[in-house]
């Protein structure tokens, strides 16, 4: 199988052009080549497919093999492929994703994709729609009670659920205990992907994140989007905020009138390259 190995602010998936090659039981696939000893390296694997009402498909898949719905940096990625590997010459492109269709607009620099802009529609906020257990019409701020500690959580969704958690200092968390218990909490019946934020100040905010599947990654797109929205729904940040995650900056901007989220990042290719499966 021939792939291309790519990254947005270090969330790195493998990413296969199924213009060209045909891939089998992709969450197999997805388990052999993320192991980061015994396969390439990566939190999952990205499949470009054809699309009957966009220019392009997403598939995406996590590193424990379960596919997912949407992924911020790999549609920003995916974006940098198809124009730097000559699959489109236009520099705004539409995308089919299980989260819907996203537009996603190219920055050119010398030749390549630098930037991509991504559109990346409204957050929904409905408890049953992200989906989460909750009696109120809108989670934010509300106690959890997780492995005996309660905190306080504002749930969103972007494509994926997302449980927003603010702390003093992300470093001092212990993402590796709390992560898998956020994870499987009873409040979330497909999981959750879990931020936990440190607010800077109104245009700046740090985060890690736990991801459903995945683990501990190096930034998370859909994450950044939800964690700003959760942000401006507690009162604490301006519509335009720079999210710094442990792989880089990724910039959020809310348009309150058109209530979309608008996500700006970097893409970047590491290898391409071939593997026996």
């Amino acid at each position: 199988m021939k792939f291309t190995k790519m990254h947005g602010c270090g969330n790195d998936y493998v990413y296969v052009n199924c213009f060209t090659e045909k891939v089998e039981n992709p969450g197999e696939v997805s388990k052999k080549i993320s192991d980061r000893h015994f396969g390439i390296g990566s939190d999952g694997l990205i499949l470009i497919c054809p699309s009957s009402i966009a220019d392009f498909r997403m598939k995406m898949y996590n590193s424990d093999g379960s596919e997912g719905a949407m992924c911020g940096n790999g549609v920003r990625c995916i974006a940098k492929y198809v124009y730097d590997y000559g699959l489109t010459d236009k520099t705004f492109i539409s995308l089919e994703t299980k989260a819907g269709i996203k537009y996603l607009d190219l920055t050119v620099e010398n030749g390549k994709v630098a930037m991509v802009k991504v559109d990346m529609g409204a957050p929904i906020t409905k408890p049953a729609d992200i989906p989460a257990i909750s009696d109120k019409d809108i989670i934010i701020d509300e106690p959890i009670v997780v492995d005996g500690d309660e905190y306080r959580i504002t749930c969103v969704s972007m494509g994926n659920p997302h449980g927003v958690v603010f702390v003093d200092d992300t470093d001092s968390i212990e993402i590796e205990k709390l992560g898998p218990k956020f994870e499987h909490h009873e409040m979330f019946p497909d999981r959750v992907n879990t931020e936990f934020i440190q607010v800077i100040d109104r245009g700046h905010i740090k985060m890690r994140v736990w991801e459903r599947g995945a683990g501990e990654t190096l930034a998370c797109g859909t994450g950044t989007c939800a964690s700003v929205y959760a942000c401006i729904l507690n009162g604490l940040t301006d519509k335009s905020v720079d999210v710094e995650v442990l792989g880089g900056t990724i910039h959020i901007d809310y348009d309150e009138e058109k209530h979309t989220i608008f996500m700006t990042g970097p893409a970047a290719v590491a290898f391409d390259g071939e593997i026996d499966l």
